[in-house]
């Protein structure tokens, strides 16, 4: 049977792919410099390995990892409450903190500089990235009023309550702790500085389990993508599980800096033509959600 396809769907969905792609190699950046932080391990071994077990779950047909669905939310719970415990301790600085953040935020010589369009700009690229809100990426639900809903708390868990815990922890350390330090190393030099070296084996580990979930997850979400775009065919669908994982190979080696552009560029295009695709569909959406509230 001859596939059918529209215009903004094929955009989307290639913009899927390459999101996705990009994704990989943040997963393995974070994971190998984790690694090299908390036990010294080099990049490219952590790199070999996580993209080696990757491949003997993803490869397989039907792949999944169930433990994953009771170790990652245990995970995330552990993090979630050695985040608010570290705030609790230092919760005298939180005044200072938060002065710090809205005046290198919103101060005149950020303004000036240009830097309050940096800093916004920048807000929305990790935050469209860090919940994929508004995105397209996970819509399959039988009430689109309640997948709203639940997408709209899924925000405020991810973006809102974890990341906004996990910059205090970073704020929480003392400047020489931290300065000059990006991505990983940063967050780990922080960890140290609160918990000791607990803290930085604690985020590997979890960092770790976080990648595994997600990276199967995107290439649960490619699926479909390749299967509109050439057809549900598993040389097709195989042949983009072995791009993921040269991108998590990639992504393994290459500077921090660079690994977040191609996920940016991918994601930022997902959501103009998803939002596309939803405007004319608004009166539906506003219709369904006064009937929800009746």
């Amino acid at each position: 049977k001859k596939l059918r396809h529209s215009i903004i769907a094929v955009l989307f969905a290639i913009s899927g792919l390459i999101c996705w792609c990009g994704i990989s190699q943040v997963i393995s950046n974070s994971v190998s410099s984790a690694f090299a932080n908390a036990f010294s391990i080099p990049p490219i071994v952590t790199t070999v390995v996580l993209v080696v077990l990757s491949a003997v779950i993803v490869l397989r047909k039907d792949a999944t990892v169930k433990s994953l669905d009771v170790i990652v939310p245990i995970m995330a719970v552990c993090y979630f409450v050695m985040t608010v415990i570290i705030i609790a301790v230092n919760f005298r600085q939180l005044p200072a903190v938060l002065g710090r953040i809205f005046s290198e935020a919103f101060g005149l010589r950020q303004v000036a500089a240009g830097g309050f369009g940096a800093v916004l700009m920048n807000g929305v690229k990790r935050g469209l990235f860090s919940n994929e809100a508004g995105s397209g990426s996970a819509a399959s639900c039988d009430d689109p009023v309640k997948m709203g809903f639940v997408q709209a708390l899924g925000v405020l868990i991810d973006t809102v309550v974890i990341c906004s815990c996990t910059a205090f922890m970073m704020l929480l350390a003392p400047a020489n702790v931290t300065t000059g330090l990006t991505g990983m190393d940063l967050l780990q030099a922080a960890a140290q500085y609160h918990l000791g070296s607990f803290g930085v084996v604690f985020i590997a580990i979890t960092l770790a389990l976080f990648s595994f979930s997600t990276f199967i997850g995107i290439l649960f979400y490619a699926r479909s993508n390749v299967a509109y775009l050439f057809g549900n065919c598993w040389c097709y669908q195989t042949a983009y599980k072995i791009v993921a994982l040269v991108m998590l190979f990639i992504g393994g080696l290459a500077a921090y800096t660079t690994v977040w552009d191609l996920g940016d560029v991918g994601v930022g295009l997902m959501t103009i033509f998803n939002l596309i695709a939803l405007y004319p569909m608004g009166g539906q959406a506003l219709n369904a959600l006064k009937k929800a509230g009746k």
